[in-house]
């Protein structure tokens, strides 16, 4: 099988990009992990697939595949990549679109600057949403994972566990990543996200993403930090998240209000692979 793809990245987080509305894109997660695969394949953290609408009020279906080919529900950085692949591939001329994922609408828009903002939708903390296993709601918990450890869980659309720490450089992330991703109260894994507080309109973040591992960006990761840190009553409204692969912004405006993220999306290279 020969599949046209784009490689394209926002802040370092790497996508491969089908497009699946000018050809037919079926793969098996053997495919898709030899897709992903840096030495054999294209290489990617990501594949995201472009589909037609399924529906009336949506302009595209979003499809979020990581690199062990597994689908997941959602992904910030993807989606600000998706908007720029659209509109420079032509399958669309509008700035803002409405696009269909597996967690719900979400409505990226293309900025003048070049810059993408999205709507990533309002985040989720009811235990039953993130899915997370506790008794009641609450602002943190205490997870054991061989010590105890404080952190925040929550859902943009995929889960996040958000732990504070004093220094990203340090932050034991190999280490307590895969314990947290992999931890039986987290029914189907979460992303993690060790973030430093800067000041209050900044902070430094670090995501060990399920499925991919620590990876440069992590968009939905972004916003759940930023979220997590507002809760705490540790930051401003607005704040610029310092991630590994290059800075983002996120606003929130309280519960019951979408997260908007603001950041790049950049186009590497296209090409063709022949798919065993």
């Amino acid at each position: 099988m020969r599949l046209r793809f784009t490689k394209m990245h926002g802040l370092g987080n790497d996508f491969v990009v089908l497009d699946g509305v000018g050809q037919a894109v079926e793969l098996t997660p053997a495919q898709l992990r030899y897709l992903a695969d840096r030495h054999f394949g294209v290489g990617c953290d990501q594949i995201l697939l472009v589909e037609k609408a399924g529906r009336p009020d949506v302009d595209f279906r979003y499809r979020i595949f990581n690199a062990d080919g597994g689908e997941v529900q959602q992904c910030g950085n993807g989606a600000r990549c998706f908007v720029r692949f659209v509109h420079d591939k032509g399958l669309t001329s509008k700035r803002e679109i409405r696009v269909e994922t597996a967690s719900g609408v979400i409505v990226p828009r293309l900025e003048a600057d070049g810059q993408v903002t999205v709507d990533m939708g309002p985040p989720r903390f009811e235990p039953a949403d993130i899915p997370f296993v506790a008794d009641a709601r609450a602002v943190t918990y205490v997870l054991d994972i061989g010590q105890p450890v404080e952190l925040s869980a929550l859902s943009m659309g995929n889960p996040h566990a958000v732990l504070e720490t004093c220094n990203v450089d340090t932050a034991p992330v190999a280490e307590w990543g895969p314990l947290i991703e992999h931890h039986v109260r987290f029914p189907e894994r979460v992303n993690v996200g060790f973030m430093q507080l800067v000041h209050r309109r900044a902070i430094k973040l670090r995501v060990f993403e399920r499925g991919s591992g620590e990876t440069l960006a992590c968009g939905t990761g972004a916003c759940a930090a930023a979220v997590a840190g507002m809760q705490r009553g540790l930051l401003e409204r607005e704040v610029e998240v310092q991630t590994r692969g290059g800075r983002l912004t996120i606003r929130w405006d309280g519960e019951g209000h979408s997260v908007f993220m603001t950041g790049p999306a950049v186009t590497v290279f296209q090409g063709e692979i022949d798919i065993p």
